[in-house]
């Protein structure tokens, strides 16, 4: 769906990245985290900067990109990315009921911006309510018809291939 109306995979990452939680990154990091080159992505931040939808700010001698909450179709944007992604409510569900969930990735297709109808997490986090999570994802494929993979670990490995949504 989300793939059909925009035509970059780069720019399709940015936006999961920046509109699916409130999250921030820097050229170099996002560029590691999806496995792009800077340049490709130097090139879909600009757009999506020159467009309003992401700001830029100065960290020292890092400029910083986030979601401007203030442009007008945020709100939009940040609803098609929840339906694309069918998480939105798993997400929230399972910050506040799993227990402590440090960090959540999805992973797979979906963070390649492809909806195969699998849905892959992996939430880091220690003493995490494992029946609650089993209880969470059979509600999910009944409301968004899609199955979900969750794998938990302890500690972040640092080397996961995703794309964050919940955490720092």
């Amino acid at each position: 769906m989300l793939d059909s109306l925009v035509t970059s995979k780069t720019r399709i990452k940015l936006l999961l990245k920046f509109f699916s939680h409130s999250n921030s990154g820097y050229l170099r990091s996002l560029a590691k985290e999806f496995e792009e080159s800077t340049n490709s992505v130097r090139v879909e931040l600009n757009r999506l900067t020159e467009a309003g939808l992401l700001l830029a700010e100065d960290e020292g001698k890092t400029k910083v990109y986030k979601a401007n909450h203030q442009h007008p179709f945020f709100s939009e944007i940040k609803g098609m990315v929840s339906k694309f992604l069918g998480l939105d409510d798993l997400m929230e569900r399972i910050v506040k009921r799993m227990g402590d969930v440090q960090r959540a990735y999805i992973v797979g297709d979906y963070a390649m911006g492809i909806d195969s109808g699998t849905v892959e997490l992996i939430l880091v986090g220690k003493n995490l309510d494992e029946k609650y999570l089993e209880f969470i994802k059979d509600k999910t494929y009944e409301k968004v018809r899609r199955k979900v993979k969750v794998e938990i670990m302890e500690e972040d490995p640092g080397n996961l291939n995703g794309i964050l949504v919940y955490g720092t």
